[in-house]
């Protein structure tokens, strides 16, 4: 029980239903939906779409989706990567490095073929319940008739004014008097409206035929892109087996590559093998988490690709045997020199929700746009903002596995996670911030499995983050932990901005109570009846 004398909100307890987001609007029309009759399903589309409107810099129609859906009474996880790909007449050797062998953010080349909607139609058609046009109306009705903006959501907006300026139809849509609207203000977004109007009466071929599919494709052609409207009427996302690891007697599970899930098992594996102090911020904790995310990160960068262009041999890599050689390799009382650490592309953002139902659904689900505000490249007509994942490729070497080639999908930052205990699950949930996110859930699972915090708390608890060579720490984190990792050889900076979010659903198999929680970095917020 946490100390009522301190700032901090309570878990959210409930019987029936939890839906928790990264924005009171959302988790408040999945909760609708769900006392209408709507299941997990429904109501995680729902919110999803409703962020597109009310979090536009963390996720959009232009952008990826990947989902984790248990339903009640199976041992069996779904998992669906709704990632897209690059265009099929791509020409690598036209590719623009950035100077870090990547993608320049702002590039057309940076727009794989958005699979988003196609991911909310298959999913909504295999386990959904209410009509679809349902599920939008909130989406439309706040980006028609204009949303508050929330306080997280201003301060992020207020960044990005200069990557909204390059795109005409952003400056339009997205700022007012050349500036981000202000925390209170109401924010409209009529051509949105529209084009999400179209995929209620349309379904997917809304987006990916007809007048939105032109938009998109004219607009990037103009821009020397490679898009062709066979690209986006041949997409298609898929099913796919989920990966797993145990860790404390349960079972994480994670959607595999081209999602990065699998680096995250990898430092539950490296973790579960160190002796961890009883302090949850001791330093030693801290640098054990660095040593995985070290080891881990090195793997995913060098071998997670789109497994249709390269063998990723993911059970080879979670054999005892290979973690037995990743954990002779971590330190237990130094840092090791930066120049070992690996690669670490700038992180991201994204949002992430979870949702279960009357019946005992589970729906763990992530949507992104990459970038804030994706690639800031906005269609005239209908007003898609589009992600910029293929940032997440390399130029270069010619023979790295992550390469960019046409047709590919790149290695994908957003994984949701699902916790199953004796085949059920237990657990949905997931934690913002795209690089961030193989370390933010070991940390939540640890904070949890290993200290027994309950959600929120666990979601409270400052975190650190080993990244490009640093020790980057929340300012929660004490300055003697601080200062102990400093002697252990750690570069310690303090971060600018706070890691990621989180959200998490507790399901007591025993009793069927909903414990959630809603990352306080965020304005989001967990309700349940």
């Amino acid at each position: 029980m946490r100390n009522f004398h301190h700032p901090g909100r309570s878990p959210v307890h409930a019987t029936r239903a939890m839906a928790t987001t990264s924005h009171p609007l959302a988790t408040s029309a999945a909760l609708d939906v769900l006392r209408s009759g709507g299941n997990a399903m429904d109501a995680a589309i729902t919110a999803a779409a409703t962020l597109c409107s009310v979090e536009p810099h963390m996720t959009g129609i232009g952008g990826d989706c990947f989902v984790l859906y248990a339903p009640a009474g199976s041992s069996e996880i779904h998992a669906y990567n709704g990632s897209g790909r690059t265009p099929r007449t791509l020409k690598p050797a036209d590719m623009p490095d950035d100077g870090n062998g990547q993608l320049p953010a702002q590039s057309p080349h940076a727009v794989t073929v958005p699979g988003a909607i196609d991911a909310w139609w298959r999913l909504h058609g295999d386990f959904g319940r209410k009509p679809w046009a349902d599920l939008l109306a909130p989406a439309i009705d706040y980006a028609e008739n204009g949303y508050p903006v929330h306080a997280r959501v201003a301060s992020d907006w207020a960044q990005e004014t200069a990557t909204l300026h390059t795109c005409s139809t952003a400056r339009e849509q997205m700022l007012v008097d050349g500036a981000a609207p202000r925390e209170g203000s109401i924010h409209r977004q009529p051509l949105l409206a529209e084009t999400l109007r179209t995929i209620a009466r349309e379904g997917r071929d809304g987006f990916y035929q007809g007048p939105v599919a032109a938009d998109i494709v004219e607009y990037l052609q103009g821009l020397n892109g490679f898009h062709t409207l066979e690209d986006l009427a041949d997409h298609a996302g898929e099913y796919v087996t989920p990966i797993s690891t145990q860790y404390r007697g349960y079972e994480v599970c994670e959607c595999p590559p081209n999602g990065q899930g699998l680096t995250a098992l990898i430092m539950l594996r490296i973790l579960a093998q160190q002796s961890l102090p009883e302090d949850p911020l001791h330093p030693q904790r801290l640098h054990y988490l660095a040593e995985a995310a070290r080891l881990a990160y090195r793997e995913r960068d060098a071998r997670i690709a789109d497994p249709a262009f390269a063998a990723v041999p993911v059970e080879e890599i979670l054999s005892e045997g290979y973690i037995g050689r990743l954990v002779d390799q971590v330190s237990h009382d130094r840092a090791v020199p930066a120049a070992d650490a690996g690669v670490f592309p700038a992180h991201k953002d994204t949002i992430y929700l979870t949702v279960v139902d009357a019946e005992g659904n589970c729906a763990s689900f992530i949507n992104s746009l990459f970038g804030p505000f994706g690639s800031g490249l906005m269609t005239p007509r209908t007003g898609v903002m589009l992600h910029n994942r293929g940032c997440g490729f390399r130029v270069a070497p010619a023979d790295h596995p992550n390469r960019i080639e046409p047709g590919k999908r790149p290695l994908h930052t957003i994984i949701p996670g699902m916790l199953k205990r004796d085949g059920q699950a237990v657990m949905p949930f997931g934690v913002m911030g795209a690089h961030y996110q193989p370390t933010g859930q070991t940390w939540l699972l640890g904070n949890m499995l290993d200290y027994g915090l309950d959600p929120q708390a666990a979601l409270d608890l400052p975190r650190a983050f080993f990244y490009d060579g640093e020790m980057q720490l929340e300012a929660g984190i004490p300055n003697e932990t601080a200062d102990a990792l400093t002697a252990m050889g750690h570069k310690v900076v303090r971060a600018e901005k706070p890691h990621g979010g989180g959200q998490a659903i507790w399901r007591d198999p025993a009793t069927g109570v909903l414990t959630a929680g809603s990352d306080p970095r965020k304005d989001g917020s967990a309700l349940g009846f």
